[in-house]
């Protein structure tokens, strides 16, 4: 995997757990429980001396598993780390020496960063991704969007103080690459050997992640009579009808059609956080994107995307 494949899967996943680990036996169970939770990776930190045969452990064990190491404060322990499996390499500061060892190695480095002399060091090594430590008490999502500013070539893996509540506030930040926590990999668990909270917490993220609610509803209808007649009664019930050239929308909430477009009996339109993000995690449950039905953003961001699959005889799509 090259590093732009990799800062891509990173985006993609959006959740980058954050493990300590006190006994490197347990490392394979809670590698499996974290694929299971729909979460195949994990920053092993070096904060204990079990996460060396930790990452070695599963790098063998579960090749799925994109491991990497974090708390790595010098080039000797990136060594160490790349040398046990490690394919990323993650420290709290930014320590040029680390840096320059892994690009010498061609491997992906996130420095940490929290002030805008931290990150013009980064851009002057060459980076584009660095990590923002601590998140919460170096000023949260309102800082990130500070320096969303005068860095907008710069995306963030966020780390520090970020739990299931403020999740979504990362989630929508669009200079976040991707976010890193340790709720749903807690020591306690990890020590308990609680495989199966551990996969529920992490299935619990992947889905919060996403922010999919409910947009509107679009029911198919013959023709432009057939769609004012039935506009007509909802109008009855105290909604407001806006026309548009090819369906007229009630409220916001339902969208007549003129015509019968996709679906058997209509489409149900969802809003996420991120609609490459919410793509990739519904490829992964099955589903395909109609390639026709895909558009763009002049940043060539994709706005709205319908499936090829059907739910219930509804068409779906996203929205931003």
């Amino acid at each position: 995997m090259t590093q732009e494949e990799l800062f891509t899967y990173f985006h993609d996943l959006g959740i980058v757990p954050v493990v300590k680990i006190d006994d490197a036996k347990k490392a394979v169970g809670l590698a499996k429980a974290m694929i299971k939770g729909g979460i195949p990776c994990a920053e092993v930190t070096f904060r204990t001396a079990a996460a060396e045969e930790a990452i070695r452990l599963i790098t063998k064990e579960c090749p799925e598993m994109l491991v990497g190491a974090g708390t790595v404060i010098n080039p000797e322990l990136a060594e160490k780390a790349v040398n046990a499996g490690a394919k990323f390499i993650v420290s709290p500061g930014l320590n040029k020496h680390t840096v320059k060892w892994c690009q010498e190695h061609n491997i992906p480095v996130v420095p940490g960063v929290c002030t805008p002399s931290d990150i013009e060091k980064g851009i002057e090594l060459g980076l584009s991704i660095l990590k923002f430590f601590p998140a919460e008490a170096s000023g949260g999502v309102k800082m990130l969007k500070d320096l969303g500013g005068p860095f907008p070539q710069i995306k963030f893996m966020t780390t520090g103080g970020i739990n299931p509540d403020n999740l979504p506030d990362y989630a929508k930040a669009p200079n976040v690459l991707a976010i890193g926590g340790s709720w749903m990999v807690k020591p306690d668990l990890i020590e308990s050997e609680k495989w199966d909270e551990i996969t529920k917490l992490c299935q619990e993220a992947v889905i919060k992640l996403q922010g999919l609610t409910l947009a509107h509803i679009g029911i198919n209808l013959p023709d432009r009579d057939a769609a004012s007649h039935v506009a007509k009664d909802f109008e009855k019930l105290g909604m407001t009808i806006k026309e548009g050239n090819s369906s007229i929308f009630m409220n916001g909430e339902i969208e007549v059609m003129k015509r019968n477009y996709l679906g058997k009996n209509g489409h149900l339109a969802f809003r996420c956080y991120d609609l490459e993000r919410t793509i990739f995690f519904l490829k992964e449950r099955g589903f395909t994107v109609k390639e026709d039905t895909v558009a763009k953003d002049p940043k060539g961001k994709i706005k709205v995307c319908y499936f090829n699959e059907e739910i219930g005889g509804f068409a779906f799509h996203l929205v931003k």
